[in-house]
């Protein structure tokens, strides 16, 4: 039986593992790329930014054969390296459980690593620098422009849109007649901007390589994860236009070099060109979009940053994208006659969790800039550290569900994750977990809280994990 053709657009992430995925599965594919191959043309700087790759992402990239390959180019970090003001900073696990850790990965490594093998499958085609100018929803095509401004038509059976948070895909879907189609971005107050400690001296780290490091300070943040090289990637998240310190008002080498001075003092000796650096490197905005529908007349679906851009504070937005190629190739494995009938199903699948992944990513936004150095999120933090050490079958922390149980959906996570935060620091507030108490009574009482707070969400059930 023939196999359908499939036009991708956007080469991104997603996009490259979603193709080597159709690849594999015996399809024809078309993969088109507005910039440069980035194996041949580097980022610029302060466009590099680092992620974290967790459970959801790495069973995707297992599902296609490519873990070994992946593990080489991730650095483990099993906690967060709190960086407090004038006071010595402090580690804060993920988990209680060994063996757990989200991995520090480069964008550019990884985009490599999954570009070289779908080149290596010769039913995929790639195409760079051909910028999308528009789309024929109806019959699977697009038209291209390329580097001479010369334009071209590609045509699938099915045409996929992952070409990130400004996708050309979705803004046809958008301006579709009849589609009714629903569109919502929202910015935050703020943006964010990237910089880099170096390496020491032979490749050597300047801080602990094993640990995401965040200096928290209410209304800014600062986050570092280290690089193979024994850099950094540090990134700055300040708000536009907060006076003096705002990325609209900050812009004199001497206001930038005291804002470091008095907020983040520890590391002007880690990055002796900051000042150079921060004026240098653009400053980017931060959002979330939703919309729906993903597909329309059976031909044109969307997925990954194109359905559902989130914010970074929950490291789960490159996962998030993963996760949808592998529940769209569950759905390919499903009893559906047809493409509508897949792209329904996975719409269906998808929606609400990826709903969820979005509201988690703001809420973690305020949790990592405000409360990871406050000593009542301290305490819940070393009672749930201690609950997932010695009763592991019984109780997984908020972070640890969205982290690393890949088998648990977002929506479910966010459910029982927050009802388990509110029945912890509800019971802090009321001294109702003495440290005197032992641990196993400590957690039935928060059990019971959890338990009594779900009730009022009677369509999550809770189980032992």
């Amino acid at each position: 039986m023939k196999k359908d053709h499939i036009l991708i657009v956007g080469a991104g992430l997603c996009g490259s593992l979603l193709a080597l995925r159709l690849g594999q599965r015996g399809y024809s594919v078309t993969l088109v790329e507005k910039r440069p191959d980035l194996r041949l043309h580097p980022l610029d700087a302060g466009r590099s930014i680092n992620l974290a790759l967790s459970e959801r992402g790495l069973k995707a990239l297992n599902h296609v054969g490519l873990n070994d390959k992946v593990r080489a180019l991730c650095i483990p970090m099993s906690g967060r390296m709190i960086h407090q003001n004038q006071t010595a900073p402090f580690f804060s696990p993920y988990s209680g459980r060994p063996d757990t850790a989200i991995n520090s990965i480069s964008r550019p490594g990884l985009n490599a690593l999954l570009l070289n093998e779908v080149e290596a499958l010769p039913n995929i085609t790639l195409k760079f620098n051909l910028s999308c100018l528009s789309v024929a929803l109806e019959n699977g095509s697009a038209t291209f422009i390329d580097n001479q401004q010369q334009e071209i038509t590609l045509t699938g059976d099915i045409l996929i849109g992952t070409d990130g948070a400004g996708s050309k895909v979705r803004q046809s879907m958008f301006a579709a007649p009849g589609l009714r189609f629903s569109f919502s971005q929202q910015w935050l107050s703020h943006g964010y901007k990237e910089l880099e400690i170096p390496a020491g001296p032979n490749g050597s780290y300047l801080m602990n390589p094993e640990a995401l490091h965040i200096w928290p300070r209410g209304k800014d943040m600062l986050i570092a994860l280290p690089n193979l090289n024994g850099s950094f990637t540090v990134t700055l998240f300040m708000s536009y236009a907060d006076q003096p310190y705002g990325f609209d008002h900050l812009t004199q080498p001497e206001a930038i070099a005291d804002y470091f001075k008095t907020q983040y003092p520890d590391t002007l000796a880690l990055m002796p060109d900051l000042v150079a650096q921060y004026q240098k490197n653009p400053t980017g905005g931060l959002g979330t979009i939703r919309c729906s529908p993903w597909h329309c007349h059976g031909k044109t679906l969307i997925m990954g940053d194109a359905a559902h851009a989130i914010v970074p504070f929950y490291g789960q937005g490159m996962n998030a994208s993963f996760e949808d190629v592998l529940v769209f190739d569950q759905v390919l494995d499903q009893d559906h006659t047809n493409w509508p009938e897949r792209f329904a199903a996975f719409e269906q699948a998808r929606k609400l969790n990826t709903d969820a992944i979005a509201d988690l990513a703001l809420d973690n936004f305020h949790e990592m800039k405000e409360h990871t150095a406050d000593p009542l999120f301290q305490q819940k933090r070393q009672l749930e550290v201690a609950f997932e050490t010695e009763l592991p079958q019984h109780y997984a922390s908020k972070y640890s569900l969205v982290t690393f149980h890949a088998d648990i959906p977002y929506h479910q996570a966010m459910q029982l994750g927050r009802a388990q935060d509110k029945a912890i620091l509800s019971l802090l507030e009321e001294q109702q977990l003495p440290a005197d108490l032992p641990l196993e009574e400590r957690y039935q009482r928060v059990e019971k809280r959890t338990q009594q707070l779900l009730a009022q969400k009677p369509t999550l059930k809770h189980t032992s994990l």
